[in-house]
């Protein structure tokens, strides 16, 4: 990602709200070569397909390019984004699947908890790790919350979807939050957003209509 973050780019894809690039496809296969090579018995669910059996015991998350409007753009706001989920119920109604699925089509996750996290930001050189259960950490360093209780003292992120539906139920939100609380900022990465608030930089985040990755 840094190393093709000033190149031109190639848009696979793009709507009033978003972007694929030929990128984000090159970026997860990367990934799941080096996902298979080490962990070949687990299915693996991306931004940018599926790979293995979706009902498994275990399966990773992926984010090839968390921003890609940000990386597309120029911003240097983006991540990678990786996830181990466990299944916590018996299996649902999904039909299991061996082949890749098309970008976008739904996955049931309630049946799901998420036991591993990663997020890298490569522009800063940051890396977040969790294990459910333990501590959460930045660069090996423990991390935690912010302390501030008072509404007015607060930073909080907002993230829009992709749909009208999300906007529509989001810019009120927005609205309302931006006379109570100190700051509203808008990022575009929602895997930064949620390991800033995390790390106590900010002390919300609030998004309808993400996706599981």
């Amino acid at each position: 990602m840094r190393r093709n973050f000033r190149s031109p780019k190639k848009i696979n894809s793009a709507t009033q709200h978003d972007i694929k690039l030929e990128l984000d496809v090159r970026c997860q296969k990367l990934i799941e070569q080096r996902l298979r090579s080490a962990y070949p018995g687990i299915a693996i669910l991306g931004e940018e397909g599926v790979l293995g059996d979706i009902q498994a015991e275990h399966r990773w998350v992926v984010d090839p390019i968390d921003g890609t409007v940000n990386f597309t753009y120029g911003i240097p706001h983006c991540c990678v984004s990786i996830a181990l989920q466990t299944r916590k119920v018996e299996r649902g109604t999904l039909n299991s699947k061996s082949k890749r699925q098309k970008r976008g089509e739904p996955h049931a996750d309630a049946s799901y908890e998420t036991v591993v996290g990663v997020v890298y930001d490569p522009f800063y050189d940051e890396l977040w790790t969790a294990i459910r259960g333990h501590p959460a950490y930045l660069n090996g360093k423990v991390i935690r919350v912010s302390g501030r209780h008072r509404l007015n003292e607060a930073v909080v992120s907002i993230g829009f979807a992709k749909s009208k539906r999300t906007l529509d139920q989001m810019i009120p939100v927005m609205n309302r939050l931006a006379h109570r609380v100190r700051k509203v900022r808008i990022m575009g990465a929602a895997a930064l957003a949620m390991t800033y608030v995390a790390s106590g930089r900010m002390d919300g985040y609030l998004e309808t209509g993400t996706r599981l990755w």
